[in-house]
């Protein structure tokens, strides 16, 4: 096992552990983790937006306004989810990691064809991954879940999509200020942002499909 991959899976562990801790301790401190990581994703995608963009330019602004109002809508997202049901706040957030790792894992493991030149290691058949292990967390909770099974993998399907179009976007502003990570700050993971970006996406779009179809 290489340092790296040390390093990224001991930082994953740390990461679920704050994840797990957050969620079930109480309401307060799953916002005050959500809101701790939509800051450092600001500051972190602030960061891309200045090297982008070196000198004072309008765009710069205007795309730093739309990120800040749409962490608020991240936020807020996050914290109703959780008044809501707990638990459709935690299917949400596998149905996103697992869409991650299936992209990873079956991305690394098959190859093949590009899926976009926005971001060189993304692949087809990665893609399709993402959307096969979306619907695990399905099959782990399926003792807990009423809702008819065929809607489910279709709202899995589409958190999936909204996720990967949300790592495509973040991709696209590293690959314009020329950077591998949005930060450093995760040992083996780069910068909050480089690993919450499909999360940030997909449980706003997660909370629409819940209170327009179930």
């Amino acid at each position: 096992m290489t340092k790296e991959l040390q390093k990224r899976l001991f930082t994953s562990f740390i990461l679920i552990f704050v994840l797990v801790v957050c969620l079930f301790l109480n309401k307060f401190s799953w916002l005050i983790l959500v809101i701790i990581a939509s800051i450092i994703s600001f500051l972190e995608f602030n960061n891309l937006v200045n090297k982008i963009w070196k000198k004072k330019n309008y765009s710069k602004y205007f795309i730093n306004i739309i990120c800040f109002f749409y962490l608020l809508l991240f936020i807020y997202s996050a914290y109703f989810l959780y008044e809501i049901s707990l638990f459709n706040l935690l299917l949400f957030i596998l149905v996103c990691i697992f869409s991650d790792i299936g992209g990873y894992v079956i991305g690394k493991t098959i190859g093949g064809k590009k899926l976009t030149k926005i971001s060189p290691n993304k692949t087809i058949s990665g893609s399709i991954g993402s959307f096969l292990f979306s619907i695990m967390p399905i099959f782990i909770f399926n003792y807990k879940i009423a809702e008819p099974l065929i809607e489910l993998i279709f709202s899995c399907f589409a958190i999936s999509l909204v996720c990967q179009l949300g790592d495509l976007l973040i991709s696209y502003f590293k690959r314009r200020a020329k950077v591998k990570d949005t930060g450093s700050i995760l040992p083996g993971h780069g910068g909050i942002l480089d690993r919450i970006d499909g999360i940030i996406f997909g449980l706003p779009f997660g909370l629409l499909i819940l209170i327009l179809f179930f």
